[in-house]
């Protein structure tokens, strides 16, 4: 059960089983956000229900969200290709309750699934909180059994989280797996946390405060739940790889990106395969949900994801236009869980040979 579909499916079963709502993702041009050049987050479609603005007919949800991260505050662009986990295109699986669970709840759903579901060891785990919730903090001894030096409590902006200077806010909680002493990196707080032995892979926000202004802040009348965990990061957990490139899905878009080239990957040129797997993601997705190359706006982003593949694929020696053959890959992998990938597939693979 470590196959990315199978992760997602696993994921989104789990919490309709828990009585929540499967809602389809929403697309990566935000509908309800115009300061947002891209979906980013679970929780992005969801704005409006946590302010009290929109009311929908149930008050718990569950996502697999597809999200953007190539322009604008989040932009990993130049990363990705040369680490282990940054990406432009990544899919968001999400809990949210709107008013309904909180806490206690969020903590128990999430542990019974990492563990249970998934079957992660409880002494790899370790979690972090925010210094001042005493109340999470209590929660995970109780449910997981942490002891005091597994709940490591941050007091920066890493452990609270907020949507704006103004509106809804929170403390959240991260999970996270220590990969082993063999990957270089120290636990979350530690002068070595950026490393890559200690991995995040789910954030429970616990949307409990309004920000009002810059100096008040209130108590929201209904708390709330918005987490996210990185499918692609759990993925290479559950499959005991040190990178998300060398996952079931990537390692599919690689191959077929190599038979087209006629070589595979080499430690020299392997950063610019997971270039062009990594944007191919990106770029027939936005195409997917109607943005088009141009020189403005979304569409001088799509450009620049799109020509920064096409440059990384001449660099491995493609004399023809590469990304457009690589299409039919990508249906094959993500259409099942996206049919808007097969409804478009026409219209991606000859927008990317245009562009090309």
């Amino acid at each position: 059960m470590s196959g990315v579909n199978e992760i997602r499916s696993t994921f989104l079963d789990y919490f309709r089983k828990e009585g929540h709502e499967i809602v389809a993702s929403s697309p990566l041009v935000p509908r309800n956000d115009p300061t947002l050049m891209f979906t980013n987050a679970g929780m992005v479609q969801f704005k409006n229900v946590f302010t009290g603005l929109e009311k929908r007919p149930y008050s718990r949800a569950s996502t697999a969200q597809k999200s953007v991260r190539a322009g604008g505050k989040h932009n990993d662009l130049d990363n990705v290709g040369y680490t282990a986990r940054h990406l432009t295109f990544f899919e968001m699986l999400g809990n949210f309750s709107f008013g309904d669970y909180f806490k206690e709840r969020a903590i128990e759903l999430a542990w019974n699934l990492i563990t249970k579901g998934f079957g992660l060891k409880k002494d790899k785990l370790l979690v972090t909180v925010y210094h001042t919730d005493d109340e999470a903090a209590g929660y995970w001894k109780k449910i997981a059994g942490f002891s005091d030096d597994r709940i490591i409590r941050i007091p920066t902006s890493d452990n609270f989280w907020a949507m704006g200077d103004t509106g809804p806010c929170g403390p959240c909680s991260e999970i996270f797996i220590d990969r082993g002493e063999h990957i270089w990196g120290g636990p979350p707080g530690s002068p070595e946390e950026d490393g890559d032995r200690f991995l995040e892979f789910w954030n429970l926000v616990f949307m409990q405060y309004e920000q009002v202004t810059k100096e008040e802040r209130i108590d929201l009348p209904r708390p709330s739940i918005d987490t996210g965990m990185g499918l692609e990061r759990m993925a290479s957990i559950l499959q005991g790889v040190e990178s998300v490139f060398e996952t079931d899905l990537f390692r599919h878009l690689i191959d077929a990106a190599s038979s087209a080239i006629g070589q595979g990957p080499s430690e020299e040129n392997v950063a610019s395969y997971r270039v062009i797997a990594d944007h191919l993601r990106s770029s027939s997705f936005l195409v997917a949900d109607g943005v088009l190359p141009s020189n403005e706006g979304r569409g001088y982003v799509l450009r620049r994801i799109m020509r920064r593949a096409m440059r990384h694929a001449q660099l491995l020696g493609a004399r023809e236009p590469l990304m457009w053959q690589l299409v039919p890959a990508l249906v094959r992998e993500m259409g099942q869980a996206y049919p808007e990938l097969v409804r478009g597939e026409a219209l991606i693979t000859e927008t990317l040979k245009l562009e090309e």
